[in-house]
């Protein structure tokens, strides 16, 4: 009978060892999860606050029904997200980015889904709706390197500018919660390992 390799056996060992600590990573990371949700679904029933209340924004406090006077960044800067509009024909949810004073903290304001994709005509005010953060677009390797700019705080207002129609309420079912599946397949990935480096060794050592 052939010795067992050392030296692979120590890499394939580390390597599952690896997964597996990837594994119960997951399964942490679905328990935190699960409280951020809880904690989602109780802000949907708490009172208005004013977004500046709220700042920094916290993952905690997403999904809370808050106001902010917006004043329009100068020369206007309008970003677009895919929406539906009633029916479920696609459109473009119109999201500016606005200022609440000379050195407030600014903020964005999706104010509904327009017929076309010409920005609105629309000067400002009260935004009132559920608070989430701005879509972050940032790539990924630059993620990969921690250059991630922080999150801004985005109203989606329960009543869209005029002429719009208003864009679907965000809501905490929407929020992914995959660590279980991630978990389940690191640990698959660990034992698929160790099944076919076991195989590898016993056909190493059959007779010839």
């Amino acid at each position: 009978m052939k010795k067992i390799p050392i030296i692979p056996t120590l890499i394939v060992a580390l390597a599952a060892l690896a997964m597996v600590r990837l594994g119960f990573w997951q399964i942490d990371r679905l328990h935190q999860k699960q409280a951020l949700l809880a904690s989602f679904a109780a802000n949907e029933t708490k009172a208005p606050v004013a977004l500046p209340a709220l700042l920094p924004l916290k993952d905690q406090d997403l999904f809370r029904r808050a106001s902010a006077n917006c004043l329009p960044v100068q020369p206007a800067k309008w970003l677009q997200r895919g929406g539906r509009l009633p029916g479920g024909r696609p459109g473009w949810r119109m999201i500016a980015f606005c200022a609440t004073g000379a050195e407030g903290p600014g903020f964005a304001a999706d104010i509904g889904i327009p017929a076309s994709d010409v920005p609105p005509a629309w000067n400002g005010g009260v935004v009132r709706g559920r608070v989430i953060t701005l879509p972050n677009a940032t790539p990924l390797f630059a993620r990969m390197l921690g250059k991630v700019p922080p999150d801004m705080p985005m109203i989606v207002a329960e009543t869209p500018a005029p002429g719009l129609v208003r864009s679907p309420d965000p809501s905490p079912a929407d929020v992914p919660n995959n660590h279980l599946a991630y978990a389940v397949q690191w640990f698959l990935f660990a034992g698929v390992g160790i099944i076919i480096y076991g195989v590898a060794l016993w056909r190493r050592s059959a007779p010839k």
